[in-house]
């Protein structure tokens, strides 16, 4: 009986420890949420800016390169130029994320 009782010392370090990893990891994605990543599509004819929260922040259309006639072509690069630049900000996110889990000793695969 006595064991089990030793055993609880160690469960609340554990919670303490889990607490604190929570803390570091929350800052840190608040940190990358703050971060931008930019990709273009079309030979430079669209950039977009998205943040860590993958969320358009910033578009620019070359209006040197575009044919206003063709608004579906412009449409599709658009469309490119958001998706390649979430693509970044979220392999960035990965990324750091995984760094982090391995400086506080979790296993990478056990993060989202």
């Amino acid at each position: 009986m006595f064991d089990a009782l030793k055993n609880l010392g160690s469960l609340a370090d554990l919670l303490k420890q889990s607490r604190q990893i929570q803390e570091k990891l929350g800052a840190l994605q608040e940190e990358l949420s703050r971060k931008q990543v930019s990709a273009d599509a079309g030979g430079g004819m669209v950039e977009a800016t998205v943040n860590g929260k993958l969320e358009l922040v910033k578009l620019r259309i070359d209006k040197t390169k575009i044919d206003p006639s063709d608004t579906e072509m412009l449409e599709d690069v658009i469309t490119a130029a958001i998706s390649a630049a979430q693509a970044k900000a979220a392999e960035l996110m990965r990324q750091e994320m995984q760094k982090a889990a391995g400086d506080l000793g979790i296993p990478p695969d056990l993060l989202p």
